[in-house]
């Protein structure tokens, strides 16, 4: 732990107090449930997390809005938005454009969240002590003028805490503390935690499918924590593609929730990998410098089959 720990960039910034503030009091909320426990409450916890944490951050957020996987009507994408503000992640123009600018500079200068600045920075620690979630920075503002067009987009990352904020008090109404300490809090926690081991264990541990030229892994344990998210190679490999895990043991939960949309022709225009383009790192040392990938190595999918 004390290797991990040294060196870290979190312990060389100030504090932003104000989203450790909020951070620190949804850690004491989510320990305080473990006293409430309850099945109805955790039953509730666990939809939530799926809500937020699937439909939310990985099919919305992170493969409809970022890397436009694939298309969907736009009541569909703005409802999907709405799921992710219930992660605590942040707006989508902060989330995404925080993404974006990750992938074009994964583990160099300007990658938010390398673990080459330390294991804990990647983790959390780049939120807690920089200005990470400020959503208007004007370093962020080049990556999404594709949401900063977009009227929803725009409003709702300015509002982003208020969905999360009504449903809180629409746990404590309905079904009172329990209910909101298990929907609310500690479901909020550990989601944050398993969208973070993504910045920090998938770059840290794991195995490479794909010569990407950078850190990115596959991770099963993540990949279950996060409906998918932890195929974090193949992801790097091919970013636009909507489908992360390729195998059939490579459990991708948000590649089903897309292809179920697909199926009720709620999305279309699917990119997917064209494997064949692509071999297997052989060795750790083997990988290649990564360069953005055109479109000859993504197909896209009709609505049908």
């Amino acid at each position: 732990m004390t290797n991990i720990l040294k060196g870290d960039k979190t312990f060389t910034r100030p504090v932003n107090w104000t989203t450790t503030s909020f951070m620190v009091a949804f850690h004491i909320g989510a320990v305080a449930a473990l006293f409430m426990f309850g099945w109805k409450p955790f039953l509730v916890a666990f939809l939530l997390w799926w809500v937020a944490g699937s439909l939310g951050v990985g099919m919305g957020y992170h493969r409809l809005l970022t890397h436009r996987g694939f298309k969907t009507p736009k009541w569909v994408e703005y409802f999907l938005t709405t799921c992710g503000t219930l992660a605590l992640e942040g707006g989508p123009i902060f989330w995404v454009a925080t993404h974006r600018m990750h992938h074009q500079n994964t583990d160099k200068e300007g990658d938010p969240h390398s673990p080459n600045d330390g294991g804990l920075w990647a983790h959390m620690g780049w939120i807690l002590t920089g200005r990470a979630m400020h959503n208007k920075l004007d370093a962020l503002l080049p990556y999404v003028p594709d949401l900063r067009k977009d009227k929803f987009h725009v409003w709702i990352s300015e509002w982003h805490w208020v969905p999360l904020t009504l449903l809180g008090i629409l746990l404590l109404v309905v079904g009172g503390l329990p209910y909101l300490l298990w929907g609310t809090f500690f479901r909020t926690v550990f989601g944050l935690h398993s969208t973070w081991l993504v910045n920090s264990a998938t770059h840290m541990w794991g195995s490479q499918r794909f010569v990407t030229g950078d850190s990115s892994t596959n991770s099963f344990w993540v990949a279950i924590l996060t409906f998918g998210e932890g195929w974090h190679n193949n992801h790097h490999a091919v970013p636009q593609a909507a489908r992360h895990g390729l195998t059939w043991w490579e459990v991708d939960p948000n590649w089903y929730g897309i292809w179920a949309l697909r199926k009720v022709g709620l999305a279309w225009d699917i990119s997917l990998q064209k494997l064949p383009k692509f071999g297997r790192a052989k060795e750790a040392g083997a990988a290649i410098p990564f360069q953005p990938i055109g479109e000859e190595h993504v197909a896209h999918e009709p609505a049908g089959d």
